[in-house]
């Protein structure tokens, strides 16, 4: 574990922006933060200095992600078909297989150094969705987890509808992607897709579960101190990055 302790996250609203630009800044603070552990190591317990945690939050045009584990195959549309959708895609370096974003999701990317907090991944992605269910909690929906299946889930014992997908990487501890929640989305660009490689299972939103159009702003509020109080971070919000 570090002999420093950040328990402080840096909140940082990037709006609506392209997918590329949001993995490459996501990749420039994930390897700022190995960079320092990585310095650490050569630095006596006394001259150790602090690891950065980072919560972005952003919605993206519309593209679809394939991580390194998922199959080509769970995109059902071709070149063509990406362009008449006017969508894009890319294969990343995340966990999991493929999903949507588009306008009208809430993403968030966390790159945190879990030695900052608890090193056991499997907690990490239950906490994750914790904060999710009691964000859901706050709109008086209920949802949760089915066993073996990564993800929030409304409607569980009869019509399961996945309402937010995950899909982390981690090394030496630092984390980066995140979650995918449906406020608003445009659900029929899951049509293109099997989501997540589960092909039984139907896609919802809060849109579509409140019958109502619901802020994304409002939402993002809520979820990042629901996050803030699972993981006991101090959160730190309207940091300039510059971005």
């Amino acid at each position: 574990m570090n002999s420093v302790i950040n328990k402080e996250i840096d909140v940082i609203d990037l709006g609506l922006i392209d997918f590329k630009e949001a993995w490459d800044y996501q990749t420039e603070l994930f390897e700022r933060v190995l960079a320092v552990k990585t310095a650490n190591r050569l630095r006596s317990a006394d001259q150790q200095a602090l690891t950065e945690n980072f919560l972005l939050f952003c919605e993206h045009p519309h593209v679809y992600t394939l991580g390194k584990s998922g199959r080509e195959s769970n995109l059902l549309l071709g070149p063509e078909g990406l362009s008449s959708v006017s969508a894009s895609y890319y294969h990343i370096n995340r966990g999991g297989d493929i999903t949507y974003h588009g306008p009208g999701q809430l993403v968030g990317y966390l790159i945190i150094d879990l030695e900052n907090f608890f090193t056991d991944i499997h907690k990490y992605m239950r906490s994750l969705e914790e904060s999710v269910i009691q964000t859901l909690d706050e709109f008086k929906l209920k949802s949760g987890r089915i066993a073996g299946l990564t993800g929030v889930w409304i409607d569980i014992a009869k019509q399961p509808r996945k309402i937010c997908a995950f899909g982390v990487k981690t090394s030496r501890w630092v984390t980066m992607h995140g979650f995918a929640l449906n406020v608003n989305p445009d659900l029929t660009y899951f049509n293109h897709i099997v989501p997540c490689g589960i092909q039984d299972k139907a896609v919802t939103s809060l849109q579509v579960e409140l019958q109502r159009e619901v802020v994304l702003k409002e939402v993002q509020e809520i979820l990042q101190n629901k996050i803030a109080n699972v993981f006991e971070m101090n959160l730190k919000v309207n940091y300039d990055s510059g971005h």
